[in-house]
């Protein structure tokens, strides 16, 4: 067994503590001296010492040879391949057993790949995990993401026309303040904005490798009214932050997106943000702050796209898993991405995937709030 995969497996020192266990072979112990004894019957028979059999218990016995992870396609798909080569690689090592890592088409794609058996494990947006679990009730939440400290989300609406906005762009970034979009300086808010890093810790200007700038992001604020007449990219018909809650916000304004835009889905978010960017529509949708996907080819896109609005607060997305599994694999996934999380590898490369930080156990009623978005929009399957 691989010395990372009996760090991770300590959960079940008890079990094999409690069998006996001390080596993977069965072995054959003395319970205690015993001396030559004599009865009436048998004069002079000497009884044999009692012997007990202990067997270490494998987690591993039940497992599968290989698994398959599942990933919606937040940026195109054939980039999103090459980035979680390295996390599935980590994967592979430290559990022991070979992880796939796929990438469907789409949101629907990765539902029916979980459910029908084409997946073991996928990260899921919130509404893509509830459509799943909706469907295919063997589906279980494993984790849920954590974004610098944050468990929630939101969806924004960004411009290339900056004639949009109500007030002045300035660098900055949204958060939701009693239910309303607020503009506060980016130490203040949840999601890493186009053009700052951590570096030790501490917010301050991304430079790139090669030495080049990467504009700070602005912000301003407008009127969701102000998207009548416009073209508006959003990403996919089932993504949370790229659509439901978008149009859920533009319902209850009373705008009919069949009427009062023009719009498309384009399948993904850094492909709004491009489509946006070069001004083949005028508004797109997002995560916040999606802008980032394009930051090292685009410099200017935190600058030639300005965020003005963003969408109520979204859990998280979700790791969810087969729940025929044994329950030892699934904690030692869980381990395995919170420890990988924990790496600067990791840290990276999550972050390139999907923004991740950190992780945390799912919580099922979490997700009631994107149930009952799902209702009032009347999303079907």
């Amino acid at each position: 067994m691989k010395p990372k995969l009996i760090a991770l497996l300590a959960v079940f020192a008890l079990v094999v503590a409690a069998c006996g266990g001390g080596d993977a072979n069965p072995t054959t112990t003395t319970a205690a001296p015993v001396a030559t004894t004599t009865t009436a019957a048998t004069p002079g028979v000497t009884t044999p010492p009692a012997t007990t059999t202990t067997t270490e218990v494998d987690p591993m016995a039940d497992w599968p040879d290989s698994v398959i992870f599942a990933f919606i396609p937040s940026e195109r798909a054939e980039s999103l391949n090459d980035t979680i080569l390295p996390f599935m690689e980590y994967l592979s090592e430290t559990l022991g057993i070979d992880v796939e890592g796929v990438v469907t088409a789409d949101y629907n794609g990765l539902v029916v790949a979980m459910g029908t058996g084409g997946a073991d494990f996928g990260a899921f947006g919130p509404l893509g995990y509830v459509q799943a679990k909706d469907q295919y009730p063997s589906i279980v939440a494993l984790a849920q993401s954590i974004r610098f400290g944050s468990d929630l989300y939101y969806g924004q609406w960004f411009t290339n026309d900056p004639g949009i906005c109500d007030s002045d762009p300035v660098v900055g970034g949204f958060e939701n303040i009693n239910g309303v979009p607020t503009i506060l300086p980016v130490t203040e808010v949840k999601a890493l904005q186009v053009g700052w890093k951590y570096i030790d810790g501490v917010l301050g200007q991304e430079v790139l490798d090669d030495g080049t700038i990467v504009e700070q992001g602005l912000v301003c604020n407008a009127s969701l009214d102000k998207i009548k007449g416009k073209t508006v990219a959003f990403t996919s018909a089932t993504s949370t932050s790229g659509a439901v809650y978008p149009q859920l916000q533009l319902l209850n304004l009373g705008i009919d997106i069949e009427n009062d835009i023009n719009y498309e889905y384009l399948g993904s978010h850094d492909s709004t943000v491009a489509a946006v960017y070069d001004g083949t529509f005028d508004i797109g949708l997002s995560y916040g702050d999606a802008r980032r996907t394009l930051r090292k080819d685009k410099t200017d896109v935190g600058t030639k796209l300005i965020v003005f609005n963003i969408t109520p607060d979204i859990p998280n997305d979700v790791i969810t898993a087969n729940g025929s599994l044994p329950q030892s694999l699934l904690d030692a996934m869980y381990a395995a991405i919170e420890t990988y999380l924990g790496t600067e590898e990791g840290e990276l490369v999550l972050d390139e995937i999907y923004g991740w930080t950190d992780i945390r156990p799912a919580v099922e009623s979490d997700f009631d709030v994107v149930r009952e978005a799902v209702k009032k929009l009347g999303i079907s399957q």
